[in-house]
């Protein structure tokens, strides 16, 4: 795996997956005749949580204290999921639970230490039989699709860090160019392991 500076990347990465992640949520959020056909999951909450997504992915990043890779691996699971689920979008109801799920699985894929879900559930702010549930969904959801080739890792890295750039307030059009063609693939790119000239084609749009 590709390995990341720690201080200074990993706030960078927090602070862009909320920001396009909030925009995702908004867009599907008001986008009404999605959320008519739209599938309702067990990642589905019956209210938006009071806490925004940033504040969210900062909470367990303080408490889950899993490697740093792990954000990356769970973003690359959001990505899969969102493919096979084409009527699953991520919007305000499901993002929060998504996100704690593919942490966790990203963390025991990942990690030789990690939390159990208890723990994540707490952290999360969900029951440990709801953090149960949604680990079997997202686990098959994802079709147990859990293998990330070092191509794909660091393919996700290079788009990140490219967003990133994009997001400064000096290419903020651009930025918003970009996020408008994120929000129409739910996350980031189609992802094609089997070559990683094409996802380096991709990235490169």
């Amino acid at each position: 795996m590709a390995e990341l500076e720690i201080p200074s990347v990993m706030p960078k990465i927090i602070t862009f997956l909320s920001s396009l992640l909030n925009r995702i949520a908004e867009s599907n959020d008001l986008n009404q005749q999605q959320l008519t056909h739209q599938k309702i999951s067990v990642f589905h909450g019956l209210t938006r949580p009071t806490i925004t997504i940033q504040s969210y992915l900062e909470r367990i990043f303080k408490y889950a204290n899993c490697s740093p890779s792990c954000f990356i691996v769970a973003y690359v699971y959001l990505d899969r999921f969102t493919q096979r689920q084409p009527s699953l979008s991520i919007n305000s109801f499901n993002v929060h639970r998504l996100l704690i799920t593919s942490v966790m699985v990203a963390a025991k894929f990942m990690d030789d230490i990690y939390y159990n879900n208890a723990y994540y559930a707490k952290v999360g702010g969900i029951t440990t039989i709801e953090m149960n549930f949604l680990e079997v969904d997202f686990l098959f959801g994802l079709g147990f699709h859990l293998n990330i080739t070092p191509n794909t890792f660091q393919a996700y890295c290079a788009h990140l860090q490219r967003e990133m750039l994009l997001m400064q307030p000096l290419n903020f059009a651009d930025s918003s160019l970009s996020l408008e063609k994120s929000l129409k693939a739910h996350l980031c790119f189609n992802e094609d392991e089997s070559s990683s000239h094409q996802n380096q084609q991709q990235l490169a749009v």
